[in-house]
């Protein structure tokens, strides 16, 4: 069913092209292949690398009904993330994404909880 993608598809999408190097993150420094014209170069073997392993993931997940949340945010992905989270009948957020969201989950909860209160009280009011 999955097929590997290959080095001529990311590199026809322009998936080599990283940050500029003065707004490079460090701990991206394994993953970086060279410098071009004050960018960055994505090593593209260890892009496929990576990717055929959250492939198998992502088939793992589905064959057992497991739920995946999609994220992106980016206006260029945004519709690409909702159609695939829709079409595999999962999550998405491809709005801005709400720090701490995953970290902090029971602080994010409390202010849901919170929130709900709010909008309850609101309901109660009468206005004159």
């Amino acid at each position: 069913m999955s097929r590997e993608i290959t080095r001529e598809e990311l590199s026809a999408a322009g998936v080599q092209y990283g940050h500029q190097t003065k707004r490079w993150n460090p701990k991206m420094k394994s993953y970086i292949y060279g410098v071009k014209n004050k960018n960055h170069i994505i090593d593209l073997e260890k892009t496929i690398t990576h990717l055929n392993t959250a492939q198998k993931l992502l088939e793992t997940l589905g064959s057992k009904q497991q739920k995946i949340l999609f994220v992106g945010t980016k206006r260029s992905g945004k519709n690409a993330v909702k159609e695939a989270a829709l079409r595999s009948g999962n999550f998405y957020i491809n709005n801005r994404w709400l720090g701490g969201t995953l970290t902090n989950l029971k602080t994010i909860l409390i202010r849901i909880k919170a929130l709900w209160e709010i909008e309850e009280e609101k309901k109660k009011v009468v206005y004159l």
